[in-house]
């Protein structure tokens, strides 16, 4: 072979091997990743006091690991104030108390890696406790203590001004994403330093500081995002990820990772903070380990360096019109019947066209995920949509679509919300998705050995609830469905990650939902039906003749014709054809 043609043929190779691939500045293990969240309070407690930890977390690793995910997320185990979850954090270095120790999350880490398993963790960026000695020390009178600068000090509060629409109603939009919505996150505060500081979500959460974007002469609290306090403040965020990761940890959610810039309404000072410091400094150091993005917009979350982002449930970009009921009326969209419900009342043009403009932004670049659940909405069971067959359908549509999918701990076994669980820890209306894992028939399902009174939130009071012991004995459980799911998909690209997506039924048509996944030339076609009715699709005329290699049914036929196909598929079915 002489030296030209040996270059093509190696030119050739590289193509071959990048034409489909994610972005190469992501973990090469990313494009084959499951990402399994677990809320560590209600997974597994080991000690006796009603509440999950983490030896708990590590005696269910070689479960986790047979559902055929390949890393865990777990939520906030910082020692907290306990007023939001652990969201409110006291120490960002220490494990709290309540789940065990740092060599504890060590011991964790180091099990998982020899199980194959990624360990990520929660990170809170934008905000901390006010017990945390950071904020006691920002509160003195002297302005020149080690942590002053870390939080934000107004000297006063401006006049919030009017955001109204034309017709003279309250416009939700622009009062979120402007100068009111800061000044109305002033707290009062008796503090020698100032009258006022500022907070991201509750008051006990007061917001670290990164400066503001355009700082006003006016408001002298207002520092730009280069000055010390700031600077000083990216050195500790980089500090604590390194801390973690230099145990083993492979990388971190980042809470409310669009907060950290202040009066930043076209987050372009909050990209640019992650783009050229944050996240560049991460993939720099640890190539290997994952960024994901609380951010529920993918297009500026990818832009500014993340891995992946959630398009679930907040913000703009969220999946209601599929999945929730009764939420609605934010950002101009209405409450309407969710898509995946036995009704078959449901449409996917809201959905679509937020989606659509996501993956579109963002393809080749970084993922767009939609999970099964998570701590803060209801979960993917609930109401009506709680039988096995339609939580099947619904889970087929989550690890056919693009993007790295996540399970919310529990939902792979159909675990039930609980729509009147109490509030705790300041969970308010979320306490009904933290619910306790059910495990077994023992005392309070296996999950702990306290009185039933003492557990961290009720469980199922269900008498014939699942565990994960019926759902292992079970061939037709949703738990041997989700590990067949995940299977599939490491064995057919074709409905991976980093395969092309394209809706091809009808949205005036919505029942059933049909789209194509390819790569390298290869196609898969899913048929997602979640109605109670038998339903049919007409979809442009394919060449070849498909094979089901997967899904939820009792019928399907798949007839080809001159200029249409038409798929016809059973009442709560999904199938999955390969071509």
């Amino acid at each position: 072979m002489n030296i030209k043609s040996l270059v093509i043929f190696l030119l050739c190779i590289v193509t071959a091997k990048f034409a489909t691939a994610q972005n190469p500045s992501q973990p090469t293990w990313l494009s084959d990743a499951v990402v399994y969240q677990i809320y560590p309070s209600s997974f597994q407690d080991t000690d006796g006091n009603g509440i999950g930890d983490l030896p708990g977390i590590l005696s269910r690793l070689e479960y986790i690991k047979s559902i055929g995910v390949t890393a865990i997320w777990i939520n906030p185990i910082f020692v907290s104030g306990w007023k939001d979850g652990g969201y409110d954090v006291i120490d960002f270095y220490k494990i709290d108390p309540r789940f065990g120790t740092n060599s504890d999350l060590v011991e964790l880490v180091n099990k998982a890696h020899a199980l194959g398993l990624k360990v990520i963790l929660d990170l809170v960026a934008g905000h901390s406790s006010d017990q945390n000695e950071w904020f006691l020390q920002s509160k003195e009178a002297d302005p020149h203590l080690r942590y002053s600068d870390y939080y934000i000090w107004p000297s006063f509060k401006p006049e919030v001004k009017n955001a109204t629409n034309p017709d003279g109603k309250q416009d939700y939009a622009q009062l979120m994403n402007s100068f009111n919505n800061i000044v109305n996150k002033f707290v009062k505060s008796d503090a020698p330093r100032s009258p006022y500081y500022v907070k991201n979500f509750f008051d006990s959460q007061p917001a670290l500081n990164f400066g503001f974007a355009n700082p006003d002469p006016n408001h002298p609290w207002e520092q730009a995002v280069d000055a010390p306090g700031p600077m000083s403040m990216r050195r500790e965020i980089k500090n604590i990820m390194q801390f973690w990761m230099d145990k083993g940890v492979d990388g971190f959610r980042v809470d409310m990772a669009a907060s950290l810039v202040k009066n930043d309404f076209d987050k372009s000072a909050t990209i640019k903070l992650w783009k050229d410091d944050l996240s560049k400094w991460f993939k720099e150091n640890y190539p290997e380990n994952l960024l994901i993005a609380e951010w529920f917009n993918p297009a500026q979350s990818i832009e500014a360096g993340f891995d992946v982002d959630f398009f679930c449930h907040d913000g703009m970009y969220n999946y209601s019109t599929l999945f929730f009921y009764g939420r609605g009326g934010r950002f101009g969209v209405p409450a309407v019947d969710p898509y995946f419900d036995k009704a078959g009342k449901g449409g996917l043009e809201t959905w679509y066209d937020l989606y659509t403009y996501q993956y579109e932004a963002v393809k080749d670049k970084g993922y767009v995920s939609m999970p099964s659940g998570n701590h803060d909405f209801n979960r993917l069971s609930t109401g009506v949509r709680s039988t096995p067959d339609q939580l099947k359908v619904a889970m087929t549509f989550f690890f056919t679509m693009p993007g790295v999918p996540f399970i919310f701990y529990g939902d792979e076994i159909g675990l039930k919300h609980n729509p009147d669980a109490k509030p705790v820890e300041g969970s308010f209306g979320r306490s009904g998705c933290r619910i306790p894992m059910l495990w077994d028939g023992t005392e309070n399902a296996g999950f702990s050995t306290a009185p039933i009174e003492k557990l961290y939130i009720p469980q199922d009071p269900d008498p014939n609830r699942i565990t994960v012991e019926k759902s292992e004995s079970d061939p037709n459980s949703l738990l041997n469905y989700v590990r067949s799911l995940i299977k599939l998909r490491d064995d057919n690209k074709t409905i991976g990650a980093d395969a092309d997506w394209k809706l091809l039924s009808s949205l005036e048509k919505p029942y059933p939902m049909i789209y194509e996944r390819t790569l390298n030339g290869n196609k898969c076609i899913v048929v997602i039906n979640p109605s109670a009715k038998k339903v049919s699709g007409e979809i442009p005329c394919q060449d070849g003749t498909p094979e089901i290699i997967g899904g939820s049914y009792e019928k399907a036929s798949y007839k080809a014709g001159k200029n249409f196909d038409k798929i016809t598929v059973s009442p709560v079915s999904a199938v999955i054809y390969k071509f």
